[in-house]
């Protein structure tokens, strides 16, 4: 072959190398935690150089601002995954308050087995998200509505219940009832690393995200949730039980709110009525961040841990920069626009990589 020849199939190469290099980097680039993991690192970054001399960059401060993002993040991950299948669930904040107060009846008030509480907090959990996915799917009408009339329902119920049988609507004492040892070392013990003491509900938050990442980028069922949240009509035409997946996802957002329950239940000997309010707002805007869209199809479980992980750090970075805590909601309310902007062009970009 000439020296010309080798010249051209050279240049050849490199420009087919130049070609996959460039579509890897825009495959990278519109992930959907991209945005979120840029934002994480500014918003750590600020927090750093505001309030790194104010407690901020200390062990201390990292356990508390990840002690408020794995609360969080629990929540976000199995949210995450419903939106990816399409779907909201607004009632998650009354199930907080509802299992809570159900562990706490069981066994402060009443002075029974902790884990008795815990097994009927988590059916009950069980319950209320198959009713939500079902009337979802049988009556065809927003899930949006349906959980929103799911919310006020669980918490007036929880109100009433409690009242009725206590007198009160803050119910203490678990730590005084059989078993609550054990519980406290599964759900409320602490990690001391480097003189600080990291709560363990932040490994049960890696633990659920994990578990969501494997399930939506490894399974069949990860696959059906993609489907049934991108068309669920041309899921259903090709075998996808999108009925069963949507049940499923509601189920899930009601167990990890059940979860989150259950630590927040163990970690405080009590609970209290109105615990979980607003919760399943602050989910969202989590997933949100995490480049989630709200039209569903498109997402991951990574985004809603960072997004839950830059909350963490905006609630505690405002407090430690000497901050007014009231102006937090607007720093939540600016994130969640700038996400909402985001997400629309990084779902525009990945739309024009699929042609």
């Amino acid at each position: 072959m000439s020296s010309s020849g080798n010249l051209a199939r050279g240049q050849e190469v490199r420009v087919e190398e130049r070609m996959v290099q460039t579509s890897a980097l825009r495959r990278l680039l519109v992930r959907p935690e991209m945005g979120a993991a840029a934002g994480s690192i500014v918003v750590w970054l600020f927090f750093a150089l505001v309030a790194g001399s104010k407690g901020f960059l200390t062990m201390s401060g990292t356990a508390s601002y990840l002690q408020v993002a794995a609360d969080l993040g629990i929540l976000a991950v199995a949210v995450a995954l419903l939106m990816i299948g399409g779907e909201f669930d607004l009632s998650i904040g009354s199930i907080i308050g509802a299992c809570g107060m159900i562990i706490a009846i069981t066994a402060g008030h009443f002075q029974l087995h902790i884990g008795l509480g815990i097994l009927l907090a988590f059916l009950f959990a069980l319950l209320i998200g198959w009713v939500n996915g079902t009337m979802v799917v049988r009556t065809g009408l927003p899930s949006f509505i349906i959980t929103l009339g799911s919310l006020f329902i669980i918490r007036g119920a929880t109100i009433g219940v409690t009242r009725m049988t206590t007198g009160r609507t803050q119910v203490g004492g678990i730590d005084e009832a059989p078993g609550f040892e054990l519980a406290q070392a599964i759900f409320a013990s602490k990690l001391t690393i480097a003189g600080a003491n990291f709560s363990i509900s932040i490994l049960w938050w890696l633990l659920a995200a994990v578990v969501a990442t494997w399930t939506l980028l490894r399974t069949r069922f990860g696959n059906w949730i993609f489907g049934v949240g991108g068309d669920a009509n041309a899921a259903r035409n090709v075998g996808v039980p999108v009925a069963r997946v949507k049940i499923t996802l509601f189920m899930g957002t009601a167990v990890a709110a059940c979860l989150v329950a259950v630590l927040q239940a163990v970690s405080f000997t009590g609970a209290d009525v109105l615990r979980g309010s607003q919760q399943e707002f602050y989910a969202i805007i989590a997933v949100v961040i995490g480049g989630t869209l709200l039209t569903g199809g498109y997402g991951s479980a990574i985004g809603a841990v960072l997004g839950a992980l830059i909350f963490g750090m905006v609630r505690q970075g405002i407090v430690f920069a000497g901050v007014d805590a009231d102006w937090f909601q607007v720093f939540l309310g600016v994130m969640l626009l700038v996400a909402v902007l985001v997400n629309r062009y990084v779902r525009k970009r990945a739309m024009e990589a699929r042609r």
